[in-house]
């Protein structure tokens, strides 16, 4: 009954703009903070983002098995029987929610992100000791703090990866989530002015949402007429 991880895989990849606003500008100044010897050789470079990626998917990926296994205590209390299906139904209301917010037509989405404001009062000033970066250990563990900072539409694939209901597929449909965001990332890392520019524009966020919403309905069609497929 769980979203697909094809949908997760989508999700990131219709939600990349919103990644882009929120993370593009941190790519963007540890692409420049790199020392020049990184910055002028690409494949060194890339190299780098890749590291600083790998970090921040194995953050999403921890935290998405994390949320899987108390997605199993939940569906009990829930229902024995029907917590499957309220779990996802639930979920799918909350990717429709992500993707009015990107469209920009429900702002309100983003004060969850408040939520997750105390963990990274803490895990910031971590980050900010591995900088400046210049060795890629530096990298993936700068990446792995990163993959903690606040952001709605992270949160609103977590309570998605809950309702898999297992530690493995919560920690797969982060996985894929991440890696559907990773592109955009990694593009941003290496052409950060242009990307942005794409990222805040009103109309191609809106178009991102409304992939997302179509997304979410149809993952609520297919899931409430086949109620067994996985």
């Amino acid at each position: 009954m769980e979203i697909g991880y094809l949908g997760a895989l989508l999700m990131g990849l219709f939600g990349a703009l919103h990644c882009i606003g929120m993370c593009g500008s941190i790519m963007g100044v540890l692409t420049f903070s790199l020392p020049p010897r990184i910055r002028e050789k690409p494949a060194t470079l890339f190299s780098y983002l890749l590291w600083y990626s790998a970090g921040r998917l194995l953050s999403y990926a921890v935290a998405g098995g994390l949320a899987g296994a108390f997605g199993a205590g939940v569906l009990v209390a829930i229902s024995p029987q029907y917590g499957h299906r309220l779990l996802l139904l639930a979920a799918t209301l909350i990717m429709l929610a992500a993707g009015f917010h990107l469209a920009g037509w429900f702002p309100g989405l983003a004060r969850i992100e408040k939520a997750g404001a105390p963990i990274w009062k803490k895990l910031e000033p971590l980050g900010r000791k591995l900088l400046p970066v210049d060795r890629p250990w530096q990298a993936l563990l700068y990446g792995m703090v990163w993959g903690w900072l606040p952001c709605g539409l992270v949160y609103s694939a977590l309570f998605i990866a809950l309702a898999q209901g297992n530690f493995p597929g919560g920690m797969l449909f982060m996985l894929l989530f991440g890696l559907g965001t990773l592109p955009a990332i990694l593009l941003t890392g290496v052409f950060a002015e242009r990307f942005l520019r794409i990222a805040r524009n009103p109309r191609m966020r809106m178009y991102a949402g409304l992939l997302l919403i179509t997304l979410a309905l149809f993952t609520l069609i297919l899931n409430w007429n086949y109620p067994n497929l996985t």
